[in-house]
This record gives structure tokens, sequence and C-alpha cells, in this order.
């Protein structure tokens, strides 16, 4: 009986008298003192702050595994980059594909008295590969792969002459380089070397590059 009538007396001191003294005594004190209003609301915010600081202390967004890769982008081109290219630029992407795969001194050598050589480079058997880019809007012919053919090994001491064209070669061209062992890189291989497969894998060449 005792506890019950304390914590009667308890509650109506709560309800009534602090409860009173929070809506009205409190209030006009802090209207009746501008600076009092002045740190209660100051220190309100405040306190608010730092309960919305402590809140958000312990949060983390989750990252998914697919958003983090340790592999690096590879470098590829699309068929339009390739035919709006200049000679030079076109060179330099057929350069730059080779650095991607793994050849060593991958050189632009195009340009007047070329001989045949546009860009050089070393594969991973040591041997010298040499191309030679043709942008025609038609089909290589037959002739220009007879010049390719007299100057890749005999003047340039290639290895693995290669030559690229970027609408495809005449079946005459097909038939000759066949015979003679020079690597055509036809509109489908450059397609496929462009877009991230690997040169020798593309034209069926195995090598430790």
């Amino acid at each position: 009986m005792i506890a019950l009538a304390a914590g009667k007396m308890l509650w109506k001191w709560l309800t009534e008298d602090v409860s009173r003294w929070i809506t009205a005594d409190l209030w006009r004190l802090a209207a009746a003192n501008p600076w009092w209003t002045a740190i209660t609301v100051i220190g309100g915010l405040t306190l608010l702050l730092l309960l919305v600081g402590l809140s958000g202390a312990g949060t983390y967004r989750y990252v998914d595994d697919a958003e983090i890769s340790d592999e690096p982008e590879v470098l590829t081109f699309k068929m339009k980059q390739l035919a709006s290219m200049s000679a030079s630029g076109f060179e330099q992407a057929c350069a730059d594909l080779l650095a991607r795969d793994g050849f060593r001194q991958p050189r632009r050598v195009g340009g007047a008295g070329d001989l045949g050589a546009n860009v050089t480079a070393w594969d991973g058997d040591d041997r010298l590969v040499v191309l030679q880019r043709k942008q025609y809007s038609s089909p290589v012919g037959s002739g220009h792969v007879q010049q390719f053919n007299g100057t890749a090994r005999p003047h340039h001491g290639a290895d693995a002459p290669i030559m690229i064209a970027l609408n495809a070669f005449t079946q005459p061209a097909t038939d000759f380089a066949r015979r003679h062992a020079l690597l055509l890189v036809s509109r489908r291989e450059l397609k496929l070397w462009a877009h991230g497969q690997h040169l020798y894998d593309v034209l069926g060449i195995e090598s430790a590059a």
C-alpha cells in the first residue's frame, strides 16, 4: 500500500508540477530573457546534430563484389573508329594493339619510302613482325600483296609478314598470299583483333607472346 501511494504521488508530481514547470514556467523564463532563449535554441540544435552524427557514424554502404575488379581495362577499337582514322592514326592503333598483346618494341615506321612496312614489333619468340595496313574502301587486290611480298622478307627481314585490310582482300590476293606464306588480316580478323582477341589467336599462330 505504501509503495502504491508513493507511486501515485510521484506520477502526480511528474504529470502536474514538472510538466507545468516545463511548459509554463520555463517558457516564461525563456521569453523574458532573450539570451536564455538563444542559448536554449543553440543548445538544442547542437544536441540534435550530435545525435544525428552519432547515429550515422556506424553506417556504411555495402559494396557488391561486382563493383570491385582488379583486372585492367583491355584496349579495344570499334571498326568505325578505325575507318575514320588517318593513315598515321591507324598505324598507331595497330602498334597499340600489338603492345596490348605483349609484343615488344612496337613501332610505327610508315611514311614516305617505308617500302611496305608501316609497323614493326617483336613477338615472344623473337620473331620480327612487319605490318602493312590498307584502308581502301574496296578489297585489296593481288598487286598490292605482291608488292608487300617483294619487300617484307627480302628488305625488312620479316619473320611474320602481315597485311591488314580494312575492307577485305580479293580472291586472287588471298590465293597469292597463301602460296607465299603471307598473313592476311581481313575485315573479320581485324574486328576480332580490335575487339580484344590476341592477334596470333585470330591468325591461328602459336607463340609465347
